[in-house]
């Protein structure tokens, strides 16, 4: 499965930003996909995670992106919206798309950086 994740930039604070990530190469095996994110000097975390099966969809959020940031993903398609909203300063660092239950699935980053 390959993952390749777009849409990142510069934004000033309390802008937003879409980012994307499609999958390929074996797509169908996917039940679940998301986004970490990592900051310069900080570990890796978690931002958000949609899960799919027959029909449904479930959505799970950090604690510190709930209300600004929504995952989404069209039923039928490959690809993974995450919208941020309310961007901050501390929102910047690299967005990387993951997928697959035990998240064995990395793309290779796109950069988000929020101004002051």
């Amino acid at each position: 499965v390959q993952l390749q994740a777009s849409g990142g930039g510069l934004v000033q604070a309390g802008g937003s930003l879409r980012l994307s990530c499609t999958a390929s190469g074996g797509a169908f095996r996917l039940f679940k996909m998301g986004w970490f994110r990592q900051a310069p000097g900080q570990e890796r975390e978690y931002v958000a995670a949609i899960s799919w099966n027959s029909g449904n969809q479930e959505t799970d959020y950090a604690e510190f992106v709930k209300g600004r940031f929504t995952i989404s993903k069209p039923k039928g398609n490959t690809t993974v919206y995450i919208q941020m909203n309310s961007l901050k300063p501390e929102d910047t660092a690299i967005y990387y798309c993951v997928a697959g239950n035990g998240w064995q699935y990395w793309g290779q980053g796109t950069l988000v950086t929020v101004s002051s």
